[in-house]
């Protein structure tokens, strides 16, 4: 079995920090999103790895993880460029699938407990199609299942206004070969997008065997800067302590935290978690890291109070304030010279400064 991780989508609710590079990187606890759907795959005994490639910075992808040896996976690659749909971006891939069955995986979606039981129960059955679906509040942002009395699924529409169910697509899809010759048959959408829904439609009306899976636990598409916070909150929740750099003094550290290599938590600092921090940062004496935020590689955290954020590699914070919900990029500098304190919220892109 082989999978498919897409990469690509503007990302253009996330911007800044997705004029610099594709929004799958973005960190959550330290780790880009679609490291965890990659590890998702090889977890799931997945191997051959294909990634699509945006147009943000897809370089950035391929560096980040070259032919996949250093993630116990083979991955090749394929430029979609613009946009085109789902459906477009599975359809660039037949060659690579050949006879084989495969699942496909949004590069910006986490699912608590991972695919490993779906996915050798669509090895095991003789479906033609899976789809995994979750409960939501707000059915309307996503793919909606629709389904007979009978709890049979029925029809998948896109963002309907008006829902048929609370049961969204979760961006993770099971598929044999067969797929490709319903692409082949599509047409652009209202969006100009070529739809997995209808694909998955051609299926359930000219009487292949489709079937869903209801996810347990928690599902997150992180499109918005929201979204990433909120995952990174439900990441952070499981996080294991672990303790590589150096805590001057244990009174510094409270509840689960993880700090990496060669970072060091100075005396008079007081770090309660969940958080992580990463390798070779430093958190100076009077500052406060609050629970529910991710440090970054390379960051200096001078002066401040850091809660419920995350804070991207190469940074200085060095600020009389407080940042709470909020999202830093890379090699950004936020310093201040007022001392009147107050409570900060942050969206910047990479290589930002800000002077307060």
């Amino acid at each position: 079995m082989k999978g498919i991780i897409l990469h690509g989508g503007r990302g253009t609710r996330l911007r800044p920090l997705t004029h610099t590079g594709p929004k799958q990187l973005i960190p959550v606890a330290n780790k880009p999103i679609s490291q965890y759907v990659l590890e998702d795959l090889r977890n799931s005994a997945i191997s051959d790895i294909m990634i699509i490639l945006g147009e943000t910075n897809p370089e950035k992808v391929q560096q980040y993880y070259s032919d996949g040896r250093d993630f116990d996976v083979r991955i090749s690659y394929i430029h979609q460029g613009i946009p085109k749909g789902i459906a477009h971006a599975i359809g660039l891939c037949e060659d690579y699938v050949g006879d084989e069955p495969f699942v496909v995986y949004l590069g910006d979606n986490l699912l608590k407990g991972g695919i490993e039981s779906f996915t050798q129960h669509f090895k095991n059955s003789n479906q033609d199609a899976m789809v995994l679906l979750c409960e939501v509040e707000e059915p309307q942002r996503f793919g909606v299942a629709k389904f007979d009395e009978k709890g049979n699924l029925i029809k998948l529409i896109e963002k309907p206004k008006k829902p048929p169910s609370n049961y969204a697509l979760t961006g993770i899809y099971f598929f044999q070969p067969i797929i490709f010759g319903m692409i082949k048959q599509l047409n652009p959408s209202w969006r100009g997008e070529l739809e997995i829904t209808e694909a998955i439609q051609l299926l359930l009306e000219r009487g292949y065997k489709v079937s869903y899976k209801l996810v347990k636990g928690w599902w997150k598409d992180t499109g918005t800067p929201e979204d990433i916070i909120e995952a990174n909150q439900l990441i952070l929740d499981e996080l294991t302590p672990e303790i590589k750099g150096t805590v001057e003094d244990a009174s510094s550290i409270q509840g689960r935290v993880s700090v990496g290599q060669n970072t060091v938590i100075k005396r008079g600092s007081l770090i309660r978690g969940p958080v992580v921090i990463g390798n070779n940062t430093t958190v100076e004496k009077d500052v406060y890291i609050g629970p529910f935020t991710s440090i970054g590689n390379n960051t200096f955290i001078r002066h401040g109070e850091v809660e419920n954020s995350i804070i991207m590699n190469n940074c200085l914070i060095d600020i009389k304030d407080r940042i709470t919900g909020s999202l830093i990029g890379p090699n950004s500098n936020i310093t201040s010279n007022t001392n009147k304190p107050k409570g900060i919220k942050f969206l910047i892109g990479e290589k930002s400064k800000i002077e307060l």
